[in-house]
């Protein structure tokens, strides 16, 4: 169909140039600090000057490692099926990742979550159609911490096709994790080809690698698994108060990023991310749901696209304790300007209370608002120029646009016609079905899907693979014994 898509665009060209010149000229003065001992011989083999152990790269060794970073990267599903298509400004959905609570529906409090969660949420993200991947996106409390990273991607590979968005929270534990995804694909090999996850690796703010996110950034470099930068400057906290000079921050942070992991591996997949938030200075809060947030999530995203590299931001998330009014807003509003600013991966569906608590219910009507976010994206099609004079001619014959075969043509096509979640009855049939709110008829959606069981099993001997990875790695941690998944 040849639409025109709408956008949203905070800059013109030549200021994001002046945006991107700034950033340049921060890692050129004040530099970017980087713990990890690998990463620093990286920078000084490739001549990066250095002041103790911060590093001063000019402009010229980061434009050489923006030019090896690929344009596009393709994630695909467990099946091996080509998922999440991210460059350009293609849009997709994943849940927000790492959350420390679960909204109990009966309650409607938080609570810890425990193993069963997560493997409901990956079961609950499968049925969910306009969400296109999936993430590590609770923390149990049931496991121990320091299997915690490892653990929920193993719980991911067992009940969700969908691509997966994940991170470490420990140096040693990527090694396991990519033995996971090697296994799932059939080798490393297959696994650098076909990529089935994302990992996160986020700078400390302002302008710091810990030697975590680092050797994270590095070992995705180096065996082809896609590294997602999530620089997270605070307005007024952690980054200047003033939007353009979050953004100029935030593209210092991410450009120092590429710089080494594209000297670790020149030409390996990395996605230009972020998780600012606008700093609430009353309640020292960082909220994920402000106007503010999302502006600077697509201010950075413009700056990512303008630079040739995938995009990535948390939008579609709210601040709000229970799944209310201002929960739908602020989530709405995120999906929506995510959409527009074309930002290719989108974090956020099914979190709330500040990026720290999941609700399955929350996730299921996300998934609605997604789907309308990913309507408006297409635009309005233009293919069809001056058919619409012949249609009204025939219709006014026929008297009515029911009966017409226009109308069976194409409504589905051009309309978004959401689940039953989402009310469009007349107030008679909405009564007459129980008169549920949004957050009930939820509710029953999640323990349908639940009664289901998982909606996509993994081959036995697959499954057994993966058990083995996992208990091995126990018993290297000395941990007895862990949760039934």
């Amino acid at each position: 169909m040849d639409a025109v898509r709408p956008r949203l665009e905070l800059f013109s060209g030549e200021q994001v140039e002046a945006i991107v010149a700034d950033a340049l000229a921060v890692l050129a003065t004040v530099g970017v600090e980087v713990e990890n001992e690998p990463a620093r011989l990286l920078l000084r083999e490739a001549g990066i000057a250095a002041r103790g152990f911060r590093f001063v790269p000019d402009e010229n060794a980061v434009r050489a490692a923006l030019a090896t970073a690929p344009a596009r990267v393709v994630v695909y599903d467990r099946d091996g099926r080509p998922t999440l298509d991210l460059g350009g400004d293609r849009v997709h959905f994943d849940p927000g990742s790492a959350a420390l609570w679960i909204l109990d529906p009966a309650s409607s409090r938080r609570r810890p979550p425990v193993t069963t969660d997560l493997v409901h949420l990956a079961w609950v993200t499968e049925a969910c159609g306009n969400i296109a991947g999936q993430s590590t996106a609770l923390v149990p409390s049931d496991v121990p911490e320091a299997m915690g990273d490892r653990f929920r991607l193993y719980v991911a590979l067992l009940n969700s096709t969908k691509p997966v968005v994940t991170g470490t929270f420990a140096t040693d534990a990527f090694a396991v994790m990519h033995a996971m995804l090697a296994a799932v694909r059939g080798g490393a090999a297959a696994l650098a080809a076909r990529p089935l996850a994302i990992f996160d690796c986020c700078p400390t703010p302002p302008l710091k690698w810990s030697d975590l996110t680092c050797q994270a950034l590095l070992d995705c470099a180096r065996t082809g698994v896609p590294a997602e930068l999530v620089s997270m400057p605070l307005g007024g906290a952690t980054a200047p108060v003033t939007l353009r000079e979050m953004i100029v921050q935030h593209c210092a942070e991410s450009l120092s990023g590429v710089l080494l992991h594209q000297l670790a591996a020149p030409g390996a997949p990395i996605i230009w991310g972020g998780s600012p938030a606008a700093f609430d200075m009353r309640h020292g809060t960082t909220p994920m749901g402000a106007i503010e947030t999302m502006m600077v999530d697509a201010g950075n995203a413009q700056v990512g696209r303008s630079l040739g590299l995938p995009t990535h931001a948390y939008p579609g998330m709210s601040d709000a304790k229970v799944v209310d009014w201002q929960n739908g807003m602020e989530s709405g509003i995120g999906a929506v300007l995510a959409a527009l600013a074309g930002i290719n991966l989108v974090a956020g569906p099914g979190m709330m209370d500040f990026e720290s608590c999941q609700s399955l219910e929350k996730l299921v009507l996300d998934d609605q608002a997604c789907g309308m976010a990913l309507r408006l994206a297409r635009g309005v099609g233009h293919d069809s120029a001056g058919e619409a004079v012949d249609l009204l001619r025939q219709v006014v014959a026929l008297g009515g646009f029911l009966g017409h075969r226009h109308t069976r043509d194409h409504f589905r096509a051009e309309q978004f016609l959401p689940s039953k979640v989402i009310d469009r009855g007349t107030f008679e049939q909405w009564e007459a079905a129980g008169g549920r709110s949004s957050f009930e008829a939820a509710r029953e959606e999640v323990r349908t899907i639940v009664a289901r069981g998982n909606p996509a099993p993994v081959a036995d001997d697959l499954r057994a693979e993966l058990t083995a990875l996992i208990s091995a790695e126990t018993r290297r941690l000395g941990i007895v014994g862990l949760p039934p998944v």
